[in-house]
This record gives C-alpha cells, structure tokens and sequence, in this order.
C-alpha cells in the first residue's frame, strides 16, 4: 500500500507502504500538461517510461468527464 498526502493510503501493487506517491486525475485540467512535462524530462533523460506516458496523456485527453482546476 502507498501513502498519497492527499488520498491516504492507496492499493498499487510494487509499491511499498511507505513510499510516497502524487496522483494525478483525468477531471484535473493541469494534469494533461503536467505528463506532457514530464514525458519531456523522461525523454531527455532517456528514461524508458516516456512512450508509456504518451499512451497515459491519450487517456486523459479521451476520458470524457467534466475537468476542473485541482483543490
């Protein structure tokens, strides 16, 4: 079980109870770019992670519920 500041303790397999986590929702309307960001860093660091992260910011853009700013 991870620990997220906000949501407490959530079930992600591979992930130890004590590490934290950030988790970010499609309803977030800064979330779409905060991926983007973030694919670019793991691109530019060669990290293998960045092709799945594009697949991710698909989702987001395809999820068709209401966006909202983060509270």
């Amino acid at each position: 079980m991870a620990s997220s500041g906000k949501y407490g303790n959530v079930q992600i397999p591979g992930i130890g109870g004590d590490e934290p986590v950030f988790i970010l929702r499609a309803q977030d309307r800064l979330a779409e770019a905060a991926l983007e960001i973030y694919r670019v860093l793991a691109n530019s660091h060669g990290a293998p992670v960045a092709p799945g992260v594009s697949k991710e910011i698909d989702r987001f853009k395809q999820w068709k519920g209401q966006k909202k700013l983060p509270d």
